[in-house]
């Protein structure tokens, strides 16, 4: 029976969005335990699997996305069906267990939801996740649209029992954060297979991955025959003499500008090449494909021996729209170029990207920047820091690398400045505890400074091993930063108010004066997630304000040039609706210009 035939029939429907409906999806596919790392544009999957009954499903916030997939692997191999859910950087940190596991393949279903960011709308980099999965030899599920992610997240736990193999299913940003109307049905039983003991499959030494490799490749052989077959892959009659090959959001975009175009939909984007391809590419005088990010079903197009235009229309970079779908077809001669007329006469302000009134990570970067440190920067919110006004962050790389690269810059001996790595608390517990204690055992004289705002603030406020909260809001043990980094072996260890100007910018200095390593945990909790913390508005008593523009420094929003001047310069007011009391501003102005409101 093919794997699609199974899915029962909608009892309902619902309006969703792309992430909640691949949560549906998991819950529906009776899994039994969904574990993530919470990473825009994917976070709000395990968010909504949360929502179901715990006796259903155990759902819980890994350390980081390694250990996500460890722990689905670890509920596979007992028998049940598992799910984990994370960004396209996350799939790198996951890939070391994933390219084992794909060699043992599964016991109960094991699917991965991976959420790419075509345009980079939130991440480091833009990097193509069925470039990994081929790498993996990993199928790889595209929904076009909710229905299509609940759907195919039941098809590709079938897909993985019937194959033995772990299977992705990929959504990009525009898929996770646009709602649409889904059919729902109701929940599958959970499987019952138990534990299946064969050391020969499932530990993975030399010997036992020299048996399974060959498996691996007549695998991708089955799954190519499944494709041929399958209707995730479905082709659409047009009246054009050209034909459209595409696949996930991108299909909308096509149907939209070209609905007289011969389409194939390709629901499986990895393997490519069935039989079902060939026919559709024979058909048609002219073959282009229309996918986000890299060629890949353009390469396998090629590879089948036909002509074909990809990349050459339509951008490998960023992520497309109607508009850039209809570009790509002008440029090909298939479409005619329309002209713009009308519009708005004027462009609109652009918002620079500065950190959230009252965040407690400006004192740190403005001490930072007073003892002109050389800065480490990692992964959050607190990376706004590397723009003005606070420019106070040198190099960024990924998700934990502050702290090693500090450590290179200290061993490589030709900084002059003192040199800090700044690392927030989730991301800290991430990847940040190896390097400190290649740190602490390679003797590097460095500053770390723990950017603790009790949060995952950068993706909305998930908690994490150091808040004591389980994604279920269920009280738990909390990490303590500062007794975990004495046991490192850490012997300068400060913990000071984020708040607290004076101390900051005092123990900073100690911190970088300090020979070997020491480490400043910067302590206050985020303002707004999870829950929003304001406090008494403060106002500038304008008469007392000498322009000096200190307060400017701090870079918050709350803060604007008023029309009155002083010795020819702006003098500043506070907006108190965006005010969050967080006092900053009053400890660093000169002339004692900034007070509480509710004083005056």
């Amino acid at each position: 029976m093919d794997a699609e035939a199974k899915t029962p029939p909608a009892v309902e429907t619902h309006t969703m969005m792309g992430n909640e409906a691949i949560a549906r999806g998991a819950w529906e596919s009776g899994v039994r335990v969904a574990v993530a790392y919470p990473g825009t544009p994917s976070t709000e999957i395990l968010e909504n699997v949360a929502k179901y009954p715990q006796e259903d499903i155990e759902a819980q916030w890994a350390t980081n996305e390694k250990v996500a997939l460890d722990v689905a692997i670890g509920a596979s191999f007992a028998g049940e069906r598992a799910f984990v859910a994370m960004k396209h950087v996350g799939l790198n940190v996951a890939l070391d267990s994933l390219m084992s596991q794909t060699y043992i393949g599964v016991n109960g279903g094991l699917v991965l939801a991976v959420c790419d960011d075509p345009g980079i709308h939130s991440s480091q980099n833009e990097q193509d996740t069925r470039l990994l999965a081929e790498l993996a030899m990993v199928p790889v599920l595209e929904p076009g649209d909710a229905q299509e992610a609940l759907d195919f997240i039941r098809n590709a736990f079938e897909i993985s029992e019937r194959f033995d193999t772990p299977v992705i299913v990929r959504s990009t940003t525009r898929l996770s954060h646009t709602r649409s109307v889904v059919r729902v049905s109701e929940r599958l039983p959970a499987s019952a297979i138990g534990f299946r003991e064969n050391p020969g499959k499932n530990v993975m030494i030399p010997a036992h991955a020299r048996a399974r490799h060959p498996l691996l490749l007549e695998r991708k052989t089955a799954l190519l025959e499944y494709c041929a077959g399958s209707p995730l892959n479905h082709w659409e009659e047009g009246t054009a003499d050209y034909g459209i090959i595409t696949a996930g959001i991108s299909y909308s975009y096509v149907k939209e500008v070209a609905p007289e175009a011969h389409v194939l939909k390709l629901g499986i984007t990895w393997p490519v090449g069935s039989e079902k391809l060939r026919a559709f590419c024979a058909s048609v005088k002219r073959i282009l494909v229309v996918e986000e990010l890299e060629p890949v079903i353009e390469q396998a197009v090629r590879d089948l021996g036909f002509e074909v235009e990809g990349k050459s229309l339509f951008s490998r970079v960023g992520e497309f729209s109607p508009r850039s779908v209809r570009d790509g077809l002008v440029k090909a001669g298939l479409l005619a170029a329309q002209s713009v007329s009308g519009g708005m006469a004027t462009k609109p302000l652009i918002r620079p990207p500065v950190l959230c009134s009252g965040c407690p990570h400006t004192s740190s970067y403005m001490a930072l920047r007073a003892v002109d440190a050389r800065v480490c920067g990692d992964i959050g919110c607190y990376t706004l820091a590397v723009v003005e006004p606070l420019k106070a962050i040198d190099v960024c790389v990924a998700m934990g690398s502050s702290i090693g690269m500090a450590v290179g810059m200290s061993k490589a001996g030709t900084e002059k400045k003192p040199i800090v790595a700044t690392i927030g608390d989730s991301t800290f517990l991430h990847a940040g505890i190896p390097p400190l204690i290649d740190a602490v055992y390679n003797n590097a004289d460095i500053t770390v400074m723990i950017l603790d705002n009790h949060t995952t603030a950068m993706t909305g406020g998930q908690d994490h091993a150091g808040t004591g909260v389980t994604l279920r809001g269920e009280k738990t043990a909390r990490v303590n930063f500062e007794e975990l980094v004495r046991s490192i072996g850490v012997q300068w260890v400060r913990q000071i108010d984020s708040y607290n100007l004076a101390s900051m910018y005092q123990t900073l200095r100690e911190a970088v004066e300090y020979k070997g390593v020491s480490v400043l945990i910067s302590d206050r909790p985020c303002v707004l997630d999870p829950v929003k913390i304001r406090g008494e508005a403060f106002l500038v008593e304008s008469e007392s304000c000498v322009a000096c523009q200190s307060c400017m420094n701090l870079g918050c929003p709350a803060l604007a040039w008023t029309d009155e001047v002083y010795d020819g310069h702006h003098k500043v007011g506070i907006d108190p609706a965006q005010c969050m009391g967080c006092s900053l501003c009053a400890q660093i102005c000169p002339s004692n210009a900034i007070q509480l409101a509710n004083l005056q």
